[in-house]
């Protein structure tokens, strides 16, 4: 979740005035934190994550299972428990004031853009001992208990990436018709949106700023009964409510495809982000950079989102999806047309994948950032003037080619020495696979990076699984010196490859070779891989650098995890590391459990989230093969994720699939 605050917002009209005072002391508030905070050292690394829920209303009588529109209400009821309270409470400002010590903290609830959603995060940061590594299970279970036990009988905390059936008839509780100005959607209410005035204020000038409503487009899945070609009939293409109503009958909606038109399709999706301090700025430099290759795999690894808007799709995953619904760039930005009232010409949307890498790592070669960088060449200026190397500079004042959305008018004048959220404006706005995190002025807290493609399991134990591998694949990463680097186009092309149904198994992916450090390098020790001596050792003395070209390859996901030839893969790098630090017997083999579903996963052996849901609805009595997934299939579907996510089922063989037992 974004930056929150409270005040008066304005709308995109006033908003664009003040858009470069904004940015201006926005780039006041980074340099006065970095020249209080770039010598800072020796920092504790430490780690979090966020899990984010849905939260369903069922009605047993008619079969359905809709969207409960009681956020507000259950974060009360949480933050109101006396019992809850005198253990510390589950609200950060309860929490803040608490004098448990932070291993009896209990986990953090937070509102998120979604009326129906939730985000739950631990109280207190984990280390990165082993030890704390096997609480991240029974903490995610903890969360989803104590979220559970503060909801009506009929609610659920569920882990789906997306909702199977947003945006059709009557799929909240309660229901409201889709004629809101915010969105203007024809399918959402606004009275989805989180009603804090940050995020219909975002949502309205989003679309303000674009001059038209945001438009995703899916592709649909074509089953045996699925018209040929696809026009959806369930969009209302003659509704003449609003203006942007002809978007839809002018192009927009495209046929053979799902489409979406609003905000809250994308950030009222899922997801699991994993956020690491590091011991300093150049450490998480480097783990930003060496994370940034992995974001497409580990999507591909994650994929849990097949439907969109009661209809079975054609892709796996939610990425392209939320990076459409806040696309806010005007068609000049998108290359329509001559630049008149715009200043950039941006390839992307400010929701997508990393653009640029950006640590001060001797190998990182200038091949490796290939994507040409639309930059503030005047920020970008006064950055180099301040002491800022080129790298970081090149990366700032790119992401300060956006303007904020959000402005609030209580907020306007700050002390840019004490106050960081112009800043926060403009940085927690580009929302990438990768996140680079300054310390906040005033605060104990580190460099941190943020790692954020990974989609929302269905259980905890799937999801705690993804978060200590991750973790263990970090700490790998620093202490072997491992080099991931391949060109920025490819970790592009592979986002894109991700997407592709099934491509965790049919699709190849660009990745580097040889990932071992070479000699001379800044890089510490090289492992051992099965008691081998690495494979491809660097030269005595500075390395020879080839072709860049010849440094990476397709490979496929199983190889990517599991290996293939001299390259080791990344699952027997971590186990490498384990065995590098003594890791004990009885540890290991819990740890051995999480890293099986990652092993199997990759292989085939076991099934994506995404593909058990599509065989699901496809398997379902009630199917019938047109690609739509019904009310009935819909509410069966949440029945079966909420049975597998409290361990029932299993007798059956229910998501045995997708876990392995």
């Amino acid at each position: 979740m974004g930056l929150l605050s409270l005040g008066t917002p304005l709308d995109w009209e006033e908003c664009k005035k003040l858009a470069e005072h904004v940015r201006e002391h926005g780039i006041d508030q980074f340099l006065s934190i970095w020249r209080n905070t770039k010598d800072k050292e020796g920092d504790t690394l430490l780690w979090g994550d966020e899990v984010e829920y849905i939260v369903v209303s069922y009605d047993d009588d008619e079969k359905d299972a809709r969207l409960s529109l009681r956020q507000a209400e259950i974060l009360k009821t949480l933050a109101d428990d006396e019992a809850l309270k005198r253990a510390g409470g589950v609200i950060p400002e309860q929490q803040e004031q608490s004098s448990v010590s932070p291993a009896e903290i209990l986990p953090t609830f937070h509102a998120e853009y979604g009326r129906y959603m939730l985000e739950a995060t631990p109280g207190a940061p984990y280390n990165c001992s082993l030890k704390d590594l096997l609480t991240v299970e029974p903490n995610m279970k903890r969360r989803r208990v104590i979220a559970k036990a503060h909801m009506k009988e009929n609610e659920s905390p569920i882990t789906l990436t997306s909702y199977p059936r947003l945006g059709c008839e009557r799929f909240t509780d309660p229901y409201y018709p889709p004629t809101g100005a915010a969105s203007r959607s024809l399918f959402l209410p606004d009275e989805i949106i989180n009603p804090h005035p940050r995020f219909p204020t975002l949502t309205a000038n989003i679309r303000s700023r674009r001059t038209e409503k945001v438009a995703m487009n899916v592709p649909i899945f074509f089953d045996e009964n699925t018209p040929r070609p696809f026009v959806d009939p369930t969009i209302p293409r003659d509704r003449d409510l609003f203006p942007e109503d002809a978007n839809a009958r002018e192009g927009a909606a495209k046929v053979d495809h799902i489409y979406m038109d609003s905000m809250g399709f994308g950030m009222g999706c899922c997801c699991l982000q994993i956020t690491f301090q590091a011991k300093n700025v150049v450490e998480a430099r480097r783990l930003y950079d060496q994370l940034t290759p992995l974001g497409p795999i580990m999507l591909a690894m994650t994929a849990a989102a097949p439907l969109w808007r009661g209809y079975v799709s054609d892709q796996d995953c939610r990425w392209n999806v939320i990076a459409g619904s806040v696309d806010d760039r005007p068609p000049e930005e998108r290359g329509e047309g001559s630049l008149k009232n715009s200043r950039f010409r941006i390839p992307k949307s400010r929701y997508d994948s990393v653009d640029c890498y950006i640590s001060q790592d001797e190998r990182l070669r200038p091949e490796y950032n290939d994507v040409p960088l639309v930059k503030d060449e005047a920020i970008r200026q006064r950055l180099l003037d301040e002491g800022i190397d080129k790298r970081l500079a090149d990366h700032v004042s790119h992401l300060f080619i956006r303007d904020p959305l959000v402005i609030f008018s209580e907020l306007i004048d700050q002390d840019d020495t004490v106050s960081s959220d112009h800043f926060e404006n403009i940085w927690s706005t580009n929302w990438q696979t990768m996140r680079f995190k300054p310390p906040p002025p005033g605060s104990d807290i580190g460099w941190r990076v943020e790692f954020r493609s990974m989609e929302i399991q269905i259980t905890d134990f799937e999801n705690a699984a993804f978060s200590i591998f991750i973790v263990l694949l970090t700490r790998a990463i620093l202490s072997f010196g491992l080099n991931f680097y391949i060109p920025i186009s490819k970790v592009d092309e592979n986002m894109q490859v991700a997407h592709h149904r099934g491509a965790i198994l049919t699709e190849k992916f660009w990745f580097r070779k040889n990932v071992f450090p070479t000699t001379g390098s800044c890089s510490t020790r090289a492992p051992y891989i099965n008691g081998d001596k690495p494979s491809r050792p660097g030269s005595p003395g500075a390395p020879t650098l080839g072709p860049v070209e010849d440094e990476y390859e397709r490979m496929t996901i199983n190889e990517i995890m599991n290996g293939k030839g001299d390259y080791p893969g990344l699952l027997p790098l971590v186990e490498t590391y384990l065995n590098s630090i003594n890791c004990d017997v009885e540890t290991r083999c819990e740890l051995n459990k999480y890293l099986a579903l990652i092993r199997k996963r990759a292989s085939g052996e076991l099934q994506t989230a995404a593909t058990w849901i599509r065989e699901f609805v496809r398997n379902h009595p009630a199917y019938k093969k047109d690609s739509v997934v019904s009310r009935e299939i819909n509410y069966d579907l949440i029945k079966a994720v909420e049975k597998i996510t409290n361990g029932e089922g299993r007798e059956e063989g229910l998501g045995r699939e997708m876990l392995g037992f």
